[in-house]
C-alpha cells in the first residue's frame, strides 16, 4: 500500500507547481517522504510545470517540409524568443514537420515525450501550436517559402498549384509570406464578412456627405479596394505592383494555400 493519500499528491502539487502525475511518482519514489519528495521533483526538473503550462505561450519557432506524398508546416510554441532560437528547439520544429509530411496531422503525438522533455530542459510551457498538411495530388507542384529570424522560422508558407511551375509557385509563396491574403478567391470571403463591411462601408459614405445617388458606386469601389487587402488573386504583386497576382499567374490555378506565422 502507498505510503501517501491523494491529499498528500495535491499538497505537494500545490506547493511545488509539478503535475499531478509527476507529484505522484515523486510520493512514489521516497516511500511517502514530502521532503523527499519535492527533492526528487527538483532534481528532475519537475517543479514549476504546471505553473509553466499555464503561462501564454507567443514564441516559437514555425518549420516547412515537403514530403513524397505532402506538404507541412508545423509550429512549435514558447515562452520566450531565447528558446525559441535553441538548438534543439529548432531542431525539434523541423523534426515534426517532417513527420507530418510523411504520415500527417497526427504524426505529432509520436514525438509528444520529446515536446515534455523540452519543457523540463529549457524550462518553459512548451507546445504544439498549428499543423498544416496538404496531400499532393497529380499534376500539383509545391511552392514553399520560410522567412528565418534569428536561425529559427518566423514566416512559413506552402502554395498548391496547377498548370504552373515550381519557381512560380514558389514566387506566389514568397509574396503571401509579406501580403498575407486571407483565401485565394472573392467567393470565398465569408458572406458574414462582406455584409459587416458593406454595411460600415455605406455608412462611413452617408457621414462623408456623399451625394444619395452616387453611392452605390462609392460603396462598390470601397468594397473593391477592400477585397484586394484580402484576397490572393486580386493582390497587387510584391514584386511588381502595377499586376496582380492573378496577371502573373496566367493560365495557372492556385489550389489552396496556407500560412502560419509564430505568433499570428
Amino acid at each position: 500500500m502507498p505510503k501517501f493519500t491523494a491529499k498528500d499528491v495535491q499538497a505537494l502539487r500545490q506547493a511545488t507547481g509539478a503535475g499531478m502525475m509527476d507529484s505522484k511518482r515523486a510520493l512514489e519514489e521516497s516511500d511517502g517522504d514530502v521532503e523527499a519528495a519535492k527533492r526528487w521533483l527538483r532534481e528532475q526538473g519537475l517543479a514549476g510545470a504546471a505553473k509553466r503550462s499555464e503561462r501564454e505561450a507567443t514564441q516559437g519557432a514555425v518549420s516547412v517540409a515537403v514530403g513524397d506524398l505532402a506538404a507541412a508546416i508545423v509550429e512549435l510554441r514558447c515562452e520566450t524568443d531565447f528558446v525559441a532560437k535553441a538548438d534543439s528547439f529548432v531542431a525539434l520544429a523541423d523534426e515534426l514537420a517532417q513527420l507530418v509530411a510523411a504520415k500527417g496531422e497526427g504524426a505529432v503525438e509520436e514525438r509528444a515525450g520529446a515536446v515534455d522533455e523540452l519543457k523540463t530542459t529549457l524550462k518553459e510551457n512548451i507546445s504544439v501550436g498549428r499543423v498544416v498538411h496538404f496531400p499532393l495530388e497529380p499534376g500539383v507542384v509545391v511552392g514553399t517559402y520560410q522567412h528565418n529570424q534569428a536561425g529559427r522560422g518566423v514566416n512559413a508558407v506552402v502554395v498548391l498549384m496547377r498548370n504552373g511551375s515550381e519557381e512560380l509557385a514558389h514566387d506566389v509563396a514568397v509574396h503571401i509570406a509579406f501580403a498575407r491574403p486571407g483565401c485565394v478567391r472573392r467567393e470565398e470571403v465569408p458572406d458574414a464578412e462582406v455584409a459587416a463591411e458593406r454595411e460600415t462601408v455605406e455608412r462611413i459614405s452617408r457621414n462623408e456627405g456623399k451625394p444619395e445617388a452616387a453611392l452605390p458606386k462609392i460603396v462598390e469601389g470601397r468594397m473593391n479596394g477592400w477585397f484586394k487587402e484580402r484576397v490572393l488573386l486580386e493582390q497587387a504583386y510584391a514584386k511588381d505592383e502595377k499586376r496582380t497576382v492573378a496577371d502573373v499567374i496566367g493560365a495557372a490555378q492556385i489550389e489552396r494555400f496556407a500560412q502560419v506565422e509564430v505568433g499570428g
